[in-house]
This record gives C-alpha cells, sequence and structure tokens, in this order.
C-alpha cells in the first residue's frame, strides 16, 4: 500500500510539476510580439483632424473610451468624458473577467512612448508587457495603415487631460493565461485609394471592426467566420432587455440586399442632419449599442465605399428579431 501511495506521490508531484513549468513558460515567453518600435510621431493640426476623424467617427476609439449616455438613443458619449475611460465590461455580457476601457487622455497615457502606443493599438501589448483582453480590436487596428495610427495618436494626445482612476482589467483563469498567447504582430497595409471603392470599402470595414458585432460568436465568445455580418449576435443591457445585431449581407429578404447606396447613406447621415433631435430613451424602451451619432460624422464617400464593400460578401438568410424587451 506504500508503494502505492509513493507511486501516486511522484505522479501528483510530475503533474503540479508540469503545470509550473507551463504557467512559468507563459509568462516568461509571452505575449510573443515584437518590441515598441523607436517612433517620433509629429502632431500636425493635419495629423490632428485625420486622427479626430478616424477617432470618433471610423474606428470610433471614444464609443468605449468614454461615457455614454444611454439616457438617449444610442448612447453618444457624454460631453467632458472624450477619452476618459471607464466603461466597465463583465460577466453580465458574457465575458470571461472583468474589463475597464483605459483613460486614454494626456493624463492616461503619459508614461507611453509614441511607439509603446503604436505597439499598444496594433498589438494590444502595454508599455509593460501585458496583453490587453482583445475587447480592444487591436487585431483590426493591426491590419490598418501605420499612417491612421499616427494620426489617432496625435488625436489623442491633444485631448484634454481627464483626471480618471480606472481599475485593472482581471480575466478570470485560464483565461488570463490563454490571453497571453493573443497577441501577434502588426500585419499594417497602406490605405487604398478611394478611387478603389471596393478595396477602399474593406478598408473602413475592418478599421470600423463592422463584423465584430455583426456576427454571431461561439460559447467561447470567438467570432464565427462562416456566418460574418450575417448578424445576431446578441448584447445585453443592465435592465435586462436584449438588442441584436442585424444582418448585413445582401441578402435581400434578411439583409440589405434590397437597399440602394442612397438608402445606405440616409440611414447613417440622418442623425447629423439639422433638424434631428437624439430622443430620450427610458429603461425597458428599445435602444441600440450601435454608435449611430458617432458613425453619421463619417464622410459620404466613405459610407458609400463601405456599402460597396458590403454588396461583395457573401448574401446569407438570418431573420434577426433586433430588440427584446426585459421580461
Amino acid at each position: 500500500m506504500n508503494k502505492i501511495f509513493k507511486v501516486f506521490a511522484y505522479l501528483l508531484g510530475a503533474v503540479v510539476l508540469l503545470l509550473i513549468c507551463g504557467v512559468a513558460y507563459l509568462q516568461l515567453a509571452f505575449p510573443n510580439v515584437n518590441p515598441a518600435p523607436e517612433l517620433t510621431i509629429e502632431y500636425t493640426p493635419e495629423r490632428i483632424e485625420r486622427g479626430a476623424y478616424l477617432a470618433n467617427h471610423v474606428t470610433v476609439c471614444m464609443d468605449c473610451h468614454s461615457k455614454r449616455d444611454f439616457s438617449q438613443f444610442s448612447g453618444p458619449p457624454s460631453p467632458g468624458t472624450i477619452g476618459a475611460g471607464g466603461d466597465r465590461f463583465d460577466h453580465s455580457m458574457g465575458l470571461p473577467g472583468v474589463f475597464y476601457a483605459k483613460n486614454i487622455t494626456p493624463f492616461g497615457i503619459s508614461d507611453y512612448t509614441d511607439g509603446e502606443l503604436f505597439r499598444l493599438i496594433t498589438t494590444g501589448v502595454t508599455n509593460d508587457g501585458r496583453p490587453m483582453f482583445p475587447l480592444m480590436p487591436y487585431s483590426y487596428y493591426g491590419k490598418m495603415d501605420p499612417e491612421d495610427i499616427y494620426d489617432i495618436i496625435a488625436y489623442i494626445r491633444s485631448l484634454p487631460s481627464i483626471e480618471s482612476d480606472i481599475p485593472d482589467s482581471e480575466a478570470d483563469f485560464p483565461v488570463n493565461l490563454i490571453l497571453r498567447t493573443m497577441p501577434q504582430n502588426a500585419e499594417m497595409v497602406k490605405r487604398p485609394d478611394p478611387s478603389d471603392q471596393i478595396a477602399y470599402g474593406g478598408y473602413l470595414v475592418n478599421a470600423s471592426g463592422c463584423i465584430e458585432c455583426h456576427t454571431q460568436v461561439s460559447p467561447q465568445g470567438v467570432i464565427i467566420p462562416e456566418v460574418a455580418f450575417s448578424g445576431g449576435r446578441s448584447f445585453p443591457f443592465p435592465d435586462g432587455s436584449l438588442v441584436t445585431s442585424s444582418n448585413i449581407t445582401p441578402d435581400p429578404e434578411t439583409g440589405i440586399g434590397n437597399w440602394t447606396e442612397e438608402m445606405f447613406v440616409k440611414r447613417f447621415k440622418q442623425y447629423a442632419d439639422s433638424g434631428y433631435v437624439n430622443p430620450k430613451v427610458a429603461p425597458g424602451e428599445f435602444n441600440s449599442l450601435m454608435p449611430w451619432t458617432m458613425y453619421s460624422g463619417m464622410k459620404e464617400e466613405d459610407i458609400k465605399a463601405i456599402y460597396a464593400y458590403l454588396r461583395t460578401i457573401p448574401a446569407m438568410k438570418n431573420e434577426v428579431i433586433k430588440f427584446t424587451a426585459a421580461k
């Protein structure tokens, strides 16, 4: 009997040792990305203007890195909170942990060099080597033109500094270990010329992360590529109601197959009309996570390019119930 116990103890010890070695390897070898580049960006008015356009109307960084006012339709950012962060994403949203959008005003990024910010945005690795949970869509930003990322950095450096105390994000075990393997080196591209409307539209669709919300995910929260852009991903509101993303494939019955370019553009630009008043929305009433008021500032030629690109993706039939009130 003692011999059996000894064998069991040896096996248990070997397993524990393997686990310790595995955790140590993950901690030491990952995230496996290149060092932050030596980079000094010239913060010209042109860069800041272009960065403001991208961060507020295309990549919509300020969608998460500001306080959104969901007492209004589509939750526009509250004045005075632009870049201050603080949005919380947790288990109630089906996430494996508690994650916070960080302060990206000069107060929050003062200890970052331009190169470290560039690496953070495009690979998801902080200046102290920590991996970010991919709620921050760094995998999409890592496929953008470096010049656009430089512009965004120039813009956030120009924001008014807002002091805020944001907690650190905490992923649950074992996601906190798996997370270390997720960041990858960026694969930057040159922004297509707008004259190549479909290629340019594809670039904007990636930069905007449209696939992230308009695609169903697996139980592990991973995008299902086979149903890309067909909608059906649900997002809970605090009151228990549920909003579900639309099918934006060119299916004529359940998607946007019957939409004209004019209809598509109008759907976005109506929120920028001088006569538009954003309605108040009471808890339990229909609301949307889609930041319409932010996207409404997108240039018309850019919206048309997105439309042109979406017309080229496979049409998929998927009837979506956009809103389910709390029971």
